[in-house]
Parts: structure tokens; C-alpha cells; sequence
């Protein structure tokens, strides 16, 4: 019994983590329809820079901020490019891969093949005692990031003049620009959201999942299978899409590690069969 309730902690705090960089990946393709496959490289690069930061501070805090705001300033520069293949998925997925081969290999020579760990801070070190079994205290404070997290993209999305204008800029951008709103604009700001919970995700991740060359593309497939499954656009679908991924991920490696990948991608498959927008996902 404890060994399942162990599993299922690591199940929960992965999906949190997968929940904050699903949620960024689903604003940016779900909202926005620009398919960013340069979200795991900036995933990575996030971690890259709090790891610098916090290195040189000792100060977690200050090492989730630079990432934030380094990113966020490089998400500008990337819709820039971006923008030049709007409504052309294929070269959007082109330039967008172009751009995270281009990331990968600049922090390969940086930072070298090494795996690297973001120093956490003291009060977070150490296992604490829970439901009878002992846990890391950092895991359950990146579970509980993601729920602060969640709540605060529904109440941005669903409750503010900003989240009313990017799923209005969605429908019917035209209509919002007439009413002089501009658009261009809120997509930015939008895009630079995106980018910033890369980099909270890369913070995170870096200090429990370690940084090294091919973390990118493996976040990234997760992430894919969480916006497919869950629905892109949908920050509920993000939510159970992590859950779910997460689940299936951490049971299945410990259950049928031959086939840890068969175990996500074969349900996946099968849902798309019956629901091709994913189980919260509207019709395009």
C-alpha cells in the first residue's frame, strides 16, 4: 500500500509539472493556432538560466525570475519570426523546429552534456512525513505550484477583460480590431505568458528531472500528448491530460517498462479514433 501511495505522489507531482508546461503549450497552439515545437527547447533553457542564477545567488526566487523574464523577452523575438507563417501550419512547424535545434545545440556548447540540477532552497531539501510514508518536500512543493498555477490561468482566461479579449482575438479577430483593440498586441502578451510557464516548468523540472541535451524533446512529447488528449485550447483539458499522462507514465514504467511509451500513446491513439479533438477540445 505504501508503495502505491509513493507512486502515486510521484504520479501527481509529475502531472503538475507537465500541467505547467502543457498549459503554456495549449495557449500558444490552443488559443493562438501557431504550432511551437521550440516549446521544449525553451523548457530546457529555462531551466539552464535559473540553474546559472541561482548558482551565482543562492537565491531560488531570483533564478525563477531571470528565466521568466529572459524568456518571455525571447518569446517577442520568436513570434516576430513566427508571425511571418501564420496560417501555414507546415512552415510553422518547420521554423519552430528550426528554432529549437538552433536552442538545443547553442546550450549544448554552453553548458555542455552534463546533467545539471537547479539548487533548491534549504527549507525545501529533505523528505518530510506524509500519509504515513516519507516523500520529498520539493515535490510537493512543485504539486502545489501547479495548482497556484491553474487557478490563476482560469481566473486570467475566464475572468479578466484580457482572457475575454484572447478567446475574442480567437473567434473573431477582425470584429475585436475594429473595436480598436489591438490584437497584435494581446497575442504578444499572450505568447510571452506561454513562454514565461515554459520557463517556470524548466525551473521546476531542472531541480527534481535534472537538464541535459534531450530533456527537450522528451517534454515535449509529453506535452503533445497532453494537449491532444485533454483538447488544445482547454486549460480543464491540460489539467486531465497531465493527470492522465502522468498516471499512465509512472504506472506503466514501473508495471511494463518495455512498453512505458506503448502505455500513453496506445490510449492516446484510441481516444483520438472516437474523439479527434481530445476529450475537452472544440471543433476548429
Amino acid at each position: 500500500m505504501s508503495f502505491f501511495l509513493f507512486q502515486l505522489l510521484n504520479a501527481f507531482t509529475f502531472a503538475a509539472l507537465l500541467f505547467i508546461v502543457g498549459s503554456g503549450f495549449t495557449l500558444v497552439f490552443g488559443l493562438m493556432r501557431i504550432v511551437n515545437l521550440a516549446h521544449g527547447a525553451f523548457y530546457l533553457l529555462g531551466g539552464y538560466v535559473a540553474y546559472v542564477v541561482t548558482s551565482q545567488t543562492n537565491s531560488f526566487f531570483l533564478g525563477i525570475c531571470a528565466s521568466i523574464i529572459s524568456l518571455a523577452i525571447m518569446g517577442v523575438f520568436e513570434q516576430f519570426l513566427l508571425k511571418f507563417a501564420k496560417g501555414a501550419e507546415l512552415r510553422q512547424v518547420l521554423m519552430s523546429l528550426g528554432i529549437a535545434l538552433m536552442v538545443n545545440d547553442i546550450s549544448l556548447v554552453i553548458f555542455g552534456g552534463d546533467s545539471l540540477s537547479v539548487p533548491t532552497p534549504e527549507f525545501l531539501q529533505g523528505p518530510m512525513e506524509l500519509f504515513g510514508i516519507t516523500y520529498p518536500k520539493y515535490r510537493l512543493f512543485v504539486f502545489f505550484m501547479g495548482i497556484l498555477i491553474f487557478l490563476g490561468l482560469n481566473y486570467l482566461i475566464n475572468r479578466t477583460k484580457l482572457g475575454a479579449l484572447i478567446r475574442a482575438g480567437v473567434d473573431d479577430p477582425e470584429t475585436v480590431e475594429a473595436l480598436g483593440v489591438n490584437i497584435r498586441q494581446i497575442f504578444t502578451v499572450t505568447f510571452m505568458i506561454g513562454m514565461a510557464l515554459a520557463a517556470i516548468a524548466g525551473s521546476l523540472g531542472g531541480a527534481f528531472l535534472s537538464l541535459y541535451p534531450t530533456a527537450d524533446s522528451e517534454i515535449l512529447v509529453y506535452s503533445l500528448a497532453v494537449v491532444i488528449i485533454g483538447g488544445r485550447g482547454s486549460l480543464i483539458g491540460a489539467a486531465i491530460g497531465s493527470l492522465t499522462v502522468a498516471l499512465l507514465s509512472t504506472f506503466g514504467q514501473v508495471s511494463f517498462p518495455e512498453l512505458s511509451y506503448f502505455v500513453i500513446f496506445g490510449p492516446m491513439a484510441l481516444l483520438l479514433a472516437f474523439r479527434p479533438n481530445g476529450l475537452f477540445g472544440k471543433p476548429i
